[in-house]
């Protein structure tokens, strides 16, 4: 088992595009990160809630979810639910998430509520020396909503870094843009340190040009920012979420799982260039 870092790596997944395979990489992502020894938490910001059933966790159980989180009445701790994946968590979204920004917005650290109580979080750890009430993490992931919102924004306010998955697709690139631009923005004026981690190409369908011209394209574009990895379009990954289920678990083998298991290597092997960098 790893040593665990005395403050997690936070890494947002973002794109306020939907169906780039956002959630879907949140979810086999923090799966393949747990496998190699990392304890992992994913945060769901999304209202649909998708990361959180993908992981096996019904709507009926999310007592305590990140709405509570963001409007000041639950602490981390208080919202984690372990998965049926060793060292994997998740604190869970409900369609509550949808009112977040009406709750808050009158809040001076609205767009910072994540990143306090992950703050907090981190507090209570190293208060808690024998970790029997907060526990340690080493990476959280947060899954972000298909938008440009206050949620994402306070998942970009809380984070080290941004991991954009981007689909095989014509507008990929159209779309790449205006992230960055807020990317940017964030940076400026919330996060100076926060940084684009690399961009995920998922959906890759090696039979189609375009998904090769979309490639091409976007390592000119994007050079050294893009991972190597690239997850291709699964059949077997899009069927794992309707068992609750990480593609991982539901079949290791299938061209999808070992892609995720690559790209956490990858994303490993990036951080230990970063902590010699720094």
């Amino acid at each position: 088992m790893n040593q665990l870092p005395e403050h997690p790596r936070v890494l947002a997944l973002a794109n306020q595009k939907g169906g780039v395979g956002k959630t879907t990489t949140a979810i086999n992502l923090g799966t393949a990160l747990a496998a190699i020894g990392e304890e992992v938490l994913i945060v769901d910001l999304d209202p649909q809630g998708n990361a959180s059933t993908g992981l096996g966790i019904d709507r009926a159980s999310r007592k305590i979810s990140t709405y509570d989180l963001l409007i000041g009445e639950a602490t981390l701790a208080e919202t984690i639910v372990e998965t049926v994946v060793p060292r994997l968590s998740v604190s869970p979204s409900t369609l509550d998430n949808l009112g977040v920004e009406l709750e808050i917005a009158r809040e001076q650290d609205r767009a910072f509520r994540l990143r306090n109580a992950i703050a907090d979080h981190v507090s209570a750890c190293e208060r808690d020396i024998q970790g029997k009430t907060a526990k340690r993490f080493s990476y959280v992931l947060v899954d972000c909503p298909p938008s440009l919102n206050l949620l994402t924004i306070n998942a970009m306010s809380a984070a080290h870094s941004i991991l954009v998955p981007l689909q095989c697709e014509f507008f990929a690139l159209e779309g790449l843009s205006q992230l960055l631009q807020t990317v940017e923005q964030v940076k400026r004026t919330l996060n100076p340190t926060l940084s684009i981690h690399g961009i995920v190409l998922t959906m890759f369908d090696a039979r189609n040009n375009l998904s090769n011209q979309v490639v091409a394209d976007v390592r000119t574009h994007m050079g050294e920012a893009v991972y190597e990895t690239i997850i291709p379009r699964n059949v077997r990954v899009s069927e794992a979420p309707s068992y609750g289920k990480p593609a991982l678990l539901y079949d290791l083998k299938c061209t999808g799982s070992q892609a995720y298991l690559k790209l956490a290597s990858e994303i490993i092997q990036r951080e230990r260039r970063l902590k010699t960098a720094a």
